[in-house]
C-alpha cells in the first residue's frame, strides 16, 4: 500500500490557510470526516500486512495530525479576528464628555439613611437590622408593654391571623425597637447601635403613612446618663442639618420602654412659610418643634434582654427618617415620598454621585 499522494495534503493546507469559518468546516469534513480521504486511508490499514501497517500507519497518523493542527490554528486566527472586529464595533470612546446628569436618582429616604449612617458611624455606632415581620414579644412585651398595657393602644398595629411556633402573635413591626432587643440578646453589653428601617402603622394623612421609616439609637454601658443622651442628639442634629446653632429642649414625657422619658424639642424660625431649624426657640420670632422621643432604657427592658440592670444603664431615642428628610429638604407632604412620581423624584432626588461624607457635607448635592 502506497502513502497517500502529497498533492491532497498541500491542497488541503492551502485551502485551510485561506478558509473562512464556513469553508473551514467543509475542509475538515472532506479530509477528516467519516467519508474524508484521510479517514479512508486509515481504514486501509486493516488490510495491510504487519510490515506495511508498521510503515504506513505512522505516516497516515502524522498526516491526520498535521491537518487537524492546521484547522485548529486557522480557527484560532479566525476567532481572534472576530473578537477584534467586535471590540472595534462595540468600542466606547472614553474621550466623549460625561453626561451632565446620570439617568435616575437616589430617593431622598435612601440618601438620608446614608447620611444618618455616616454621622453615627463617626460617633462609634454600628448599624443593626431585624425582621419587619415581628412577634409581639419583641415588638411589645420585651419593651415593657404587656398584653393589657394601655401603651399598645398607641400603635395602630397590623396583626397577622396566625401565630408562630411558640404561640406568639405575629405582626408588622410598629417601630424598630425590636432590633434593640435582638441586639442586646445576641451581643449583650456594652452596646452602641442605630437601627434604621421600615415600620408599619394603620394611619394615613399628610404627615403619616401606613409604611414609613424610623431610625432608633441605643447605647448601653456603665455610667450612662441623660447628659450623654443630650450630647449625642445635639451632635447628631448639628451634623445632619449642618448648622451649629441647633438648640434642644428636653421635656418630661412617657414611653413604657424608657424611664425617665423625654420628648426632644428643637428651636426653629419661620422662613418664607417654612420651618427652618436653628436658634433658641424662646427667642423672638422662634418656636419649639417636637422632633423625637428618647429616654433612659427601662430596667425591665434591660432585664428582658438578659442585660445586668444593676451594672449597666443605657439611653435610647427614635426619630422618623421621612420627617427628617422633609425638614432638611423642604418637603411638605409625606405621601409624596411613596407616590412614585418621576417629576417629584427628579426635583428632590439625589445624584448617585452624591455620597454623604462628614468632610464633604452629608447633604452635599451636585
Amino acid at each position: 500500500m502506497e502513502t497517500p499522494a502529497p498533492a491532497p495534503l498541500a491542497e488541503t493546507l492551502a485551502a485551510i490557510a485561506a478558509a473562512d469559518p464556513q469553508a473551514l468546516e467543509g475542509i475538515r469534513v472532506a479530509a477528516l470526516g467519516k467519508a474524508g480521504w484521510v479517514t479512508a486511508a486509515l481504514k486501509t490499514l486493516g488490510a495491510m500486512t504487519p510490515e506495511a501497517r508498521q510503515a504506513q500507519g505512522p505516516r497516515i497518523q502524522a498526516l491526520r495530525s498535521e491537518i487537524a493542527g492546521a484547522i485548529e490554528a486557522r480557527k484560532a486566527v479566525l476567532d481572534a479576528a472576530a473578537r477584534e472586529a467586535q471590540l472595534a464595533r462595540e468600542g466606547l470612546d472614553l474621550t466623549l464628555p460625561v453626561t451632565a446628569a446620570p439617568r435616575g436618582s437616589v430617593h431622598p429616604v435612601s440618601q438620608v439613611m446614608d447620611e444618618l449612617a455616616e454621622i453615627f458611624a463617626d460617633l462609634g455606632f454600628a448599624v443593626a437590622t431585624g425582621p419587619e415581620i415581628e412577634d409581639d414579644w419583641h415588638n411589645f412585651t420585651a419593651l415593657n408593654m404587656a398584653e393589657t398595657h394601655p401603651a399598645r393602644a398607641m400603635h395602630d398595629t397590623f396583626y397577622f391571623p396566625d401565630r408562630d411556633a411558640d404561640g406568639r402573635q405575629m405582626l408588622l413591626r410598629t417601630h424598630t425597637s425590636p432590633v434593640q432587643i435582638r441586639a442586646m440578646v445576641q451581643q449583650g453589653a456594652p452596646l452602641r447601635i442605630i437601627a434604621p428601617g421600615r415600620v408599619y402603622r394603620s394611619d394615613s394623612d399628610a404627615t403619616h403613612t401606613p409604611m414609613f421609616h424610623q431610625v432608633e439609637g441605643l447605647v448601653v454601658d456603665e455610667g450612662i446618663h441623660l447628659g450623654h443622651l443630650k450630647w449625642t442628639l445635639e451632635t447628631f442634629l448639628k451634623a445632619f442639618f449642618e448648622r451649629d446653632d441647633i438648640v434642644l429642649r428636653l421635656r418630661p414625657s412617657y414611653f413604657p420602654f424608657t424611664e425617665p422619658s423625654v420628648e426632644v424639642d428643637v428651636g426653629f424660625a419661620m422662613d418664607k412659610g417654612r420651618r427652618v431649624l436653628g436658634g433658641d426657640g424662646d427667642a423672638p420670632g422662634h418656636g419649639w418643634m417636637e422632633l423625637l422621643g428618647s429616654g433612659m432604657v427601662n430596667r425591665r427592658v434591660l432585664q428582658a434582654a438578659g442585660v445586668d440592670a444593676d451594672r449597666y444603664q443605657g439611653f435610647a431615642f427614635g426619630v422618623g427618617v421621612d420627617r427628617l428628610a422633609m425638614l432638611k429638604y423642604g418637603m411638605d407632604d409625606l405621601r409624596a415620598f411613596f407616590d412614585g412620581d418621576n417629576r417629584w423624584l427628579a426635583h428632590y432626588g439625589f445624584s448617585p454621585f452624591d455620597q454623604p461624607t462628614l468632610s464633604g457635607g452629608v447633604g452635599a448635592r451636585a
